[in-house]
């Protein structure tokens, strides 16, 4: 997969489960979630989504499905009790009690403990006294929920036939990468994928990185992506032959503008939406090999004018978002900039996003339309609940 347009094949996703459930006025904004959705609507309108791209002859795979396969090997299920298990939380007696408990469920009862999390009042009861269960109440969590595993972009990303485990930077998204990385190294479909990015340890997440045109990658740095985590991903895509250039581009470090695509997607070959405000401000740093092993760092420039250039194209068209400064900024942090293309000038977008759609129509891109009053609460819109894996060559 080389670009963000190119016809989609396969992509995966996640059916809103019960790990949204868990979600209260109380943890939702440790859990990263501006409020507490309505699950059952949730779960409608991701239906609706999976339909709208299945429609389009896209495959759809769905994160709960193929992790329960993946955990039919042994070693991912050692892998997935060792990820659940937080000894420095429990204690070692707590801890040795759980992993027990976990090691003798079967694949899809363990694949519902790692997605939705556990309570101690939940967990089996066990012989003797336990200080950490008494000072703790029943309703604290053992293992914890995983409510933005809603969001596959952020923890893979796909670059021409290799996958990239990245490293999510706040803890309430900790284990989601340990999954996706079980499932890509034990899913029979996915056990001989290359691996794009071996050292992930420096946060870096999919929403930040974008497949400008072949051999092109931006990567945003700001909120969730450091530069350390963007020169290391830079670094690897370089001196494998995945890209030729990759532009660092710096964002606001706030919530709005968390992930690069928050601001600015592809909705075209040569056309992005972008939110105004960012137009003549944003700025790259271009990364390329120097010829002798290493990495040249330029920059930083306009961001408009080094995609083009790497891109190979005289300008790269803008789609603004909104239609005056107040309905942009409304429609921005209602995820009007965050499109997932299915092919070259064909996008699905939130329907309650009217004026940015409508600007997208007026500039040729079709427009399929999808609610998101209850997906949207954790900010994020159809390119964040979407991981695609597989994309036809743009010709």
């Amino acid at each position: 997969m080389d670009s963000e347009v190119g016809p989609l094949r396969t992509v995966l996703l996640h059916r809103p489960g019960n790990e949204l459930k868990r979600l209260t006025p109380r943890n939702n904004d440790q859990l990263l979630f501006d409020g507490v959705p309505w699950v059952g609507r949730a779960q409608e309108e991701h239906d609706a989504f999976a339909a709208t791209l299945t429609s389009k002859g896209v495959e759809v795979l769905l994160l709960a499905d193929v992790l329960v396969q993946a955990l039919e090997d042994n070693r991912a299920r050692i892998a997935g009790v060792h990820s659940a298990v937080n000894e420095r939380r429990l204690g070692i007696d707590l801890a040795d009690a759980l992993r027990s408990h976990l090691t003798s469920l079967d694949a899809p009862q363990l694949a519902q403990v790692l997605m939705t999390g556990m309570t101690f009042e939940e967990m089996p009861a066990a012989e003797g006294a336990s200080l950490v269960r008494k000072m703790h109440l029943p309703i604290d969590f053992a293992v914890d929920p995983l409510p933005n595993l809603l969001f596959t972009r952020d923890s893979s990303v796909w670059v021409g036939d290799r996958v990239a485990i990245t490293s999510l930077a706040l803890p309430a998204r900790d284990r989601e990468t340990t999954l996706t990385d079980l499932i890509y190294a034990y899913h029979p479909r996915f056990r001989r994928t290359g691996r794009a990015y071996g050292a992930h340890s420096a946060p870096l997440e999919g929403g930040d990185v974008l497949l400008l045109a072949p051999g092109v990658i931006a990567i945003g740095v700001g909120e969730r992506t450091t530069p350390a985590g963007a020169e290391s991903f830079a670094r690897s895509a370089l001196a494998d032959g995945l890209a030729h250039t990759v532009l660092a581009v710096p964002i606001e470090q706030e919530r709005a503008t968390m992930h690069l695509d928050t601001v600015c997607t592809m909705v075209d070959r040569d056309a992005v939406v972008m939110y105004p405000a960012i137009r003549h401000t944003l700025t790259a740093f271009p990364l390329r090999s120097d010829g002798n092993g290493g990495v040249r760092v330029d920059g930083p420039v306009p961001f408009l004018e080094a995609a083009a250039e790497a891109m190979g194209i005289e300008r790269l068209r803008v789609i603004d978002t909104g239609l005056d400064t107040v309905t942009a900024e409304r429609e921005q942090w209602d995820d009007g900039n965050n499109t997932l293309a299915v092919g070259p000038g064909l996008v699905v977008a939130y329907e309650r996003n009217v004026e940015t759609n409508a600007r997208l129509e007026d500039a040729g891109v079709e427009v399929l339309r999808i609610a998101g009053s209850e997906l949207g609460s954790g900010r994020g819109g159809p390119r964040c609940m979407s991981c695609p894996i597989d994309r036809a060559p743009l010709v």
